[in-house]
């Protein structure tokens, strides 16, 4: 008679622990310093789309809705606001277009282009996305709406990078196509929800 009883309250702790366990992003590293890392003031880069060009609008907007919401940040430039600033100030410009260009190619981090980058956004921290995913498919006979995205948060004074993530979400259809901006709002606020602040 005991050994049932144990027996039960030990699937339903593997149970838990299997239902509990399996929550959370797909990606998630966090330097040692995010535990100090308290931005006021956070800068979100236009999203890398170049693979999904129809998402750019869409993310970089949703991305301001939902930190916004959250009110953890005293200032958020949007990847909106941060693009038309890209076209007219060719300060910024350069900067952004210099430190993306070692972050890609070498992944380095450079602290005087961060630095740079956090004084002409009047930004703590920068939030660099990129589109992974942005599209209709098909998975297992079964059709998906699907957005996938990266995030990484840099301490514009130190170049640092105090996170990265990455995550995915698709909406199952029959008939009628999810709205990706729908998706994609969803699986950014529940992104969001990791960020350090």
């Amino acid at each position: 008679m005991i050994g049932h009883k144990w027996e039960r309250i030990v699937i339903a702790i593997i149970f838990l622990g299997f239902f509990f366990g399996c929550g959370g992003l797909r990606y998630s590293d966090l330097s040692p310093e995010a535990k100090d890392f308290r931005p006021q003031r956070i800068a979100v880069l236009p999203a890398d789309a170049r693979m999904f060009p129809e998402a750019k609008g869409s993310v970089d907007r949703l991305f301001a809705e939902a930190l916004g919401e959250r009110k953890w940040f005293a200032s958020v430039v949007g990847g909106e606001e941060i693009g038309r600033r890209l076209e007219r100030d060719g300060q910024l410009r350069q900067a952004v277009e210099e430190y993306l260009t070692k972050l890609d190619k070498v992944s380095f981090s450079d602290s005087a282009l961060s630095c740079r980058i956090g004084e002409l956004t009047g930004a703590e921290a920068v939030v660099l996305v990129r589109v992974d995913y942005w599209n209709y498919t098909t998975e297992k006979d079964t059709k998906v709406g699907k957005v996938g995205l990266s995030l990484r948060l840099i301490d514009a004074a130190t170049g640092k990078i105090v996170w990265t993530a990455g995550h995915h979400r698709a909406s199952e259809y029959r008939i009628i196509k999810p709205d990706l901006p729908d998706v994609a709002r969803d699986l950014i606020r529940e992104m969001i929800g990791y960020m350090p602040h």
